[in-house]
This record gives C-alpha cells, structure tokens and sequence, in this order.
C-alpha cells in the first residue's frame, strides 16, 4: 500500500494505492498451492484449531506444514531490533504521543482515520509488539491510554478494512496478551459500530465506510481485499465474547466473493457491493487490491477449523498457479489477467506480494518467489513499491516502510528452519537501520535509486506493529510467543499463541 492520504475515492487504479488511505490493502498469498479435488464440504466458525492440513484423501494434497517449535535465540542481533523499534517509539512519544502517527523529520504528527479526532493508532499497533520485546512498562502505559482516552462514539466516518485490522486486531491481541478487560470491551464496542458495513449490504460484502456514531455507511465499490479481510479478527472476536454476529458477517462476505469468481476460477480486484458485480476485470494474483482476500481464507481454516474457507483457498490458488505463474530470466512471478479470459494485461508487481507463504506445506514457489524479491533487494537495497519485472526496473522509486519482506522472511524461517531467511532478513534489517533511520525514528523514502536515499516525512503506525516484531521473532526466539502453535494476521497482531507475562490476569483485569 502507498502513502495516500486518509480518504479515498470511488475509482481506484489498478496497481496503486495513491488515491487511498495509508495502507490500504494488506498483502499475502498465505501460498499453499495444493490441487482441489472438486470437495464440496461445509464448515464454519467452530470447532477446536487444528493444524493447516489437507483434507483425507485430497488429491495432490501436501502434509500439514511443520513449523519451528522454538526458535534458537540469536541474542546480539535481537538485541539490535530491539533497540531499533525503542527508538522509533520514543520518537513517536516524544512528538506525537495519542495522535494516530508521527512525522518524524518535521517533529509533528497526523490522524489516520480523521481528521480531528486522534485514535492513538500507533499505541494500539504497537501494543503487542511491547508485550513481545517484554517492554512491560511501555505495554501498562498503552493500556492506560486506551483505558482513560479511547473511544468510538465519533461523528466521521472510519474505513472498515483499516479499522479493522488495526484497530479490532490490536485491541484483540493487547487483550490477549494482557488480559486486560478493558481492551476486549473497547473492540466489542468498535465492532458493534463496524457491523452495519455488513448487516446493511444487500449482498452481505461491506461496505467501505461507516459513521462510527450513527451507523451510516457509505463507498459502495471498494477492493477485493477491503471485502473479505475480515474473518480472522471477526472470528476471533466471536470466539472470546461467544457471540457469533462477527464471525458469520465476515463468512458471509467471503462466500459472496467466490460465488462471483469467472469460469477459469478468477478473481478481479473491485466488486460494487450493492449490485454484486464486478467493477473491473484484472486478476491481480498476490498483489494488491487482492492479496489478503486470500490470505485470510487460508486463516480461517487453520484459526476456526473453517473446511469451506480451506475448499475456497485451494480453488482459487489452482487457478492463479494455472493462469498468473511465470518465470522471467529464471524468477518467478505472476502476471495481471483478464480474469474472464486470461489474456495478458501487465506485468508489474507490488512489493506488497512479497509475503507469499508456504502455509499448505513447503511449497516450492513461496521459496521461489522470495528469491525473486531478493533479487529486488540485491539490486536496490530497498525495495521500491512497484516495479516492471521483466526487468526489475522501479516504477514507483518511493518505499513507505514496506514490511513484507521482513514478514515473509519469517515466516518461511518459522517454516523451514533454513538459515537463508535469516541471513537475508538480517540484510533487511541493516538497510532499513542505514537507509529509514533518523533522529526521532524512522521515516519514509521517496527514491531507493539515489544515493543518498532522499528522505520522506511520515511514520506509518504499522512500523510498530510489523517491521521490527517480523524481525524480532525471526532472531529472538521469546518466550512470550508460542512458536508451535501461534497465528498472527494479515497486521501481524498475535491472534494466537501470545503468552502472558507473570503477573498478568488469565482474563479480566481492570477496566
């Protein structure tokens, strides 16, 4: 996603997200490309976890993938993360303490959602993060914030895929690395203003915005990803309040989704939400406005226990490995197609497809399209947002602190146990310090083709909740994460397998 304002408008182009909010779409194929046996098999949000496996007797289905139990500490190098992220945070302190996030080179700040009306976004993204580099003082004065000033009784109008996986998803991972009450009901309250999105569209897909006091939505077409990006905090909400209006809302928009996919089981990037019909007809595979649509069918699966999201996920993903794959000078990419037909439409690549997982299993094309990326890296030291594969040339030289690779990078170190994902995501990390540092944090880049990289003025509040803590748990290996069994969304919150510090409440707290 790029640095567009906060707003957005109705007509978005293809690749970009200049006419969007910061962050607008969130990422990753979770790539677990098995074939489908044509299953039919109803699921739902129930059910205990169960490890990401195929289906008994799935043709073509690969083992369930084995993840690192633990993770060897490298000490010195967590170490230096560590350090890093504490120097952003007391440069937002410093400057921009309760706004949404800071401006670190010009020391003043910016609302996120609207103007006017701060949400101390940067505190809750980076709330578990905190809790996870055992920051434990910085963890009790986020929740005192949020106790004394967050709330969501406001007259403006707030994005439902942003609010939603910034804000429910902090919430809900701050609470369940705390226990804190308080920060459960704050999300349940922000969910309840969030489900007329869903519970007023006639097709069940939301709409983009809603009015966070008086319910009014608005933004009828909006991209593949803002519609079903969803499930994994829904769900979970469902989960720890037992009430299941937000799981069923968030399914009810994926199944929409995929009963509208073309006759080669493609996906365009934008729907209108009220007539149902598709406002475009690119099949953008793991980029942006689509990749986390797929992402989060996969979640589903291994969260919930959801056999219709896992039957959906190995549909789709056949059809991209089918019609989008190809190799350019031995690196794997995907084309954009028509998704009706197939035909070519471009080969430009967001760095936001980087995150491509081998969830489904060890999948040889995860491995490869990181390599691709690397290669990207190799050439630029940071990755520009859009570039021309077929010759790796920089189409958009600007890079907004993109964590997508240090995110991919973990999660097939977490996969593998290869050394590779540490050492290039070590790489990562020297270059985010040289090139993104400054004296009150860490800022934006508008063009990783000059030397010195000239620097922009912004620090999305996602750098507290991705960048440093993909990094930290690649190198850390910390207690206070459950490497075996842990599940982090699309914003990297811990949904799943965050351990509480002693002390802590196994649930409750203050309110």
């Amino acid at each position: 996603m790029s640095g567009g304002g906060t707003g957005g408008q109705e007509v978005l182009p293809v690749m970009t997200y200049d006419s969007l909010p910061n962050r607008t779409t969130r990422r990753r194929l979770l790539y677990a490309l098995a074939a489908t046996g044509g299953l039919s098999v109803t699921g739902g949000l129930g059910g205990a976890p169960r490890a990401a496996a195929a289906a008994p007797g799935a043709r073509g289905a690969r083992p369930a993938p084995r993840r690192l139990e633990e993770v060897r500490p490298d000490a010195r190098r967590a170490q230096a993360i560590r350090e890093e992220f504490v120097h952003a945070w007391e440069g937002y302190k410093r400057l921009a303490w309760g706004h949404d996030e800071v401006l670190p080179v010009s020391g003043r700040h910016r609302e996120f959602f609207a103007e006017g009306h701060p949400m101390g976004l940067s505190i809750v993204e980076a709330l578990d993060t905190h809790h996870l580099m055992e920051l434990d003082t910085e963890v009790d004065r986020c929740v005192s914030w949020i106790k004394d000033r967050l709330r969501f009784d406001i007259d403006a109008d707030f994005q439902v895929f942003e609010t939603t996986i910034r804000l429910v998803g902090g919430l809900l991972s701050g609470y369940l690395a705390t226990g804190e009450q308080v920060l459960l009901d704050r999300c349940t309250d922000l969910a309840d203003r969030l489900l007329p999105a869903f519970t007023t569209s006639p097709t069940g897909m939301p709409y983009r915005y809603v009015n966070l006091r008086t319910g009014r939505v608005s933004g009828a077409t909006l991209p593949l990803a803002e519609i079903g990006t969803n499930i994994l905090e829904f769900g979970t909400l469902s989960r720890l309040t037992g009430d299941p209006r937000y799981g069923r809302a968030a399914k009810r928009a994926l199944r929409a989704v995929v009963g509208r996919r073309s006759p080669l089981d493609l996906l365009a990037s934008r729907m209108n939400v009220e007539s149902g019909r598709w406002a475009d007809r690119t099949a953008l595979a793991v980029d942006p406005p689509a990749d986390s649509f797929y992402e989060y069918l996969w979640g589903a699966w291994v969260m919930f226990d959801d056999e219709d999201c896992r039957d959906w996920f190995r549909l789709l993903t056949a059809a991209l490995k089918k019609h989008q794959v190809e190799r350019v000078g031995g690196l794997l990419w995907f084309k954009h197609v028509d998704f009706r037909t197939g035909a070519l439409v471009n080969r430009r690549q967001s760095s936001l497809s980087v995150a491509v997982l081998p969830v489904g299993g060890d999948d040889e094309l995860a491995a490869d399209y990181y390599r691709s990326w690397t290669a990207v890296l190799d050439k630029y030291d940071v990755i520009p947002e859009e570039i021309d594969y077929t010759r790796l040339a920089a189409l958009s030289r600007g890079n907004d602190l993109r964590p997508e690779y240090a995110n991919c990078a973990f999660q097939l170190y977490w996969q593998t146990g290869d050394p590779y994902y540490r050492t290039t995501a070590w790489r990562y990390f020297q270059n985010l310090r040289e090139h993104h540092r400054v004296r009150n944090g860490y800022t934006v880049v508008t063009d990783v083709t000059r030397r010195p990289m000239p620097k922009g003025d912004h620090c999305p509040a996602y750098v507290f909740a991705e960048n440093f803590k993909w990094l930290y748990l690649t190198f850390s290996g910390t207690p206070r994460f459950d490497y075996a069994h842990g599940y982090l969304s699309t914003e990297a919150k811990g949904l799943r397998g965050l351990r509480r510090a002693e002390g802590r409440a196994a649930a409750g707290g203050t309110r």
